[in-house]
């Protein structure tokens, strides 16, 4: 077993008090974006917590239509990449590829669509955009070849209970494809 490598930490007396992830998350692979590797990622539109956590990233959707302004907040008080919900649910078609593109040029690292979108949307965000699309899924009988087809780069597993089953479904199949999981309430499941 290696030794644990020193590294020396810093905490100011106000900003002691923060959300600290597991430190199990650290075992990771992570995935590299732009150069930067991203082992564990917060996610909320909440800008107290994004600026009191150490979360190497945050991954920014909300039960409501999105709106620039929102994006533009959340991007604004992020000390961290940000990954950005653009809809795909309700809000579809052109005004997701907008809202993507407007969330690129604001300095999102990548933009989330919702299950339901449409490959056709996807396809049309793959055209406008240069920064990673990211699709959720919610179960395992989900069109992952299909996905990827139209221009998804990262899968976001959040299937409660029946995630770890869905990772292993898209591992068994897509190997080298890059995945986005809820880790769950312990260090096993994470």
């Amino acid at each position: 077993m290696k030794n644990a490598k020193y590294i020396p930490e810093i905490k100011g007396t106000l900003r002691s008090h923060m959300i600290e992830l597991p430190l199990v998350i650290r075992e990771a692979s992570g995935i590299i974006i732009f150069g930067k590797r991203i082992k564990s990622i917060v996610f909320t539109t909440d800008v107290a917590i994004i600026r009191n956590t150490n979360a190497d990233a945050v991954i920014a959707v909300y039960p409501f239509t999105p709106q620039p302004v929102i994006t533009h907040a959340i991007l604004e008080t992020a000390g961290v990449p940000v990954f950005c919900g653009v809809g795909g649910g309700i809000t579809t078609g052109q005004r997701v590829v907008n809202l993507a593109l407007d969330a690129e040029f604001q300095g999102a690292m990548g933009v989330v669509v919702n299950a339901p979108t449409p490959n056709e949307t996807i396809k049309m965000m793959r055209k406008t955009i240069d920064i990673p699309i990211i699709v959720t899924v919610v179960t395992e009988n989900h069109d992952f070849k299909g996905r990827l087809e139209s221009g998804v780069s990262i899968f976001n597993v959040s299937g409660a209970k029946n995630t770890p089953r869905i990772v292993r479904k898209i591992r068994s199949e897509f190997p080298e494809v890059p995945i986005i999981a809820t880790g769950g309430t312990s260090e096993e499941s994470i």
